[in-house]
């Protein structure tokens, strides 16, 4: 067992010696940006020694980025690559919209020389990067229950909308991937209705990755600038011109400025957020805990109103009682994914 005393993770081969002082790359592979980091296993941990972030887009294939970081650091003796890729991955295989490439394990060892290949969907590997977590890398939400036990929800809202689970085996937690961003959301009220057909028009079918996304961040303050005619400040409209991020202009609007406009489209997306969380812990039967990461809560984290938030996750027609005690976390470690892809590549084999 390798983890934060919360979250106990099945790793079957932490014990196994064959696991100790390996030498592995551990890849966050994202569509602007990916991180690869060179991990050595020692004393059922693996231990970073050094990393390097490269722009995705300037590779025309995702083993150029691993054979350029190898020639840079010096490394030679790699035995194993483990990547966490942002889509499904199935029979080694992983395809995403949010890349141009489809990875193959065989394919990538031949094209880099690394005999062990791993690809691993980067929430499932957000799981594995409790094994590597402190407790200075959560922000407590909501309490709960003192000794929670039972399945664990990650619901992680950045460039995409990822979920996974934890599966409590009755000792450990066994993380799991789930596509669950690309359900179809639901209005509750009037003007949900309103923004759901608003949706509907541009997109078809309206998933929750339109609406929680950063995309879907955009969506609420265009449906609110569009529709909703809310006004907008001369200040606001220049920050818009700018080559900034649209979701930290906003973000700074709203804190800094009380842009109405902003502060709507946040509390809005933070209803919405936890709304989600609750669909989430519902399905998984998550009793052992609801994790929060992604770019946008992390960016969000000292405005959210945690008693807010945790009464709009409560709101369910006959389990409100099972949601009660469940303790809810944020996840502020921004290497939860090439942690946690490495942990994989270390330790989930005997």
């Amino acid at each position: 067992m390798l983890s934060n005393h919360k979250f106990p993770l099945f790793l079957p081969g932490i014990t196994n010696q064959k696991n100790d002082a390996v030498s592995l790359i551990a890849a966050d592979l994202q569509e602007e940006f990916t991180t690869l980091g060179h991990y050595i296993t020692k004393d059922q941990k693996a231990i970073l020694q050094t990393e390097k972030t490269y722009n995705t887009k300037e590779f025309s294939v995702f083993s150029e980025i691993v054979k350029t970081f190898r020639a840079e650091m010096s490394l030679d003796n790699i035995s194993r690559l483990s990547v966490g890729f942002p889509g499904p991955i199935i029979n080694n295989r992983g395809s995403s919209l949010r890349l141009p490439w489809v990875l193959e394990t065989d394919i990538i060892k031949e094209r880099t020389g690394i005999s062990e290949v791993f690809l691993i969907n980067d929430l499932e590997a957000t799981a594995y990067g409790l094994g590597n977590l402190s407790e200075e890398s959560l922000i407590t939400i909501h309490d709960g229950d003192s000794s929670p036990t039972g399945n664990v929800a990650i619901l992680s809202p950045g460039n995409g909308l990822g979920e996974a689970g934890l599966y409590y085996d009755g000792k450990d937690l066994r993380p799991f991937a789930t596509e669950g961003g690309h359900t179809e959301f639901s209005p509750r009220t009037n003007v949900e209705v309103e923004f759901y057909q608003f949706l509907n028009k541009i997109y078809g079918i309206v998933s929750w990755e339109n609406v929680l996304s950063k995309k879907g961040l955009f969506n609420i303050y265009r449906f609110l600038r569009d529709e909703k005619r809310h006004p907008q400040s001369e200040k606001f409209l220049e920050r818009l011109r700018g080559d900034e991020d649209f979701c930290d202009i906003l973000y700074q609007a709203a804190i800094e400025d009380n842009e109405q406009i902003c502060t709507i489209a946040i509390n809005t997306y933070l209803e919405f957020l936890a709304r989600e969380a609750n669909n989430l812990v519902l399905k998984l039967k998550a009793t052992g805990g609801l994790l929060i990461g992604g770019e946008l809560p992390v960016m969000m984290k000292d405005y959210i109103d945690k008693q807010r938030f945790y009464e709009k996750f409560l709101i369910s027609d006959k389990m409100g009682g099972l949601l009660k005690g469940i303790p809810i976390y944020m996840l502020v470690n921004k290497k939860m994914i090439l942690n946690g892809a490495a942990i994989y590549g270390a330790f989930s084999q005997e």
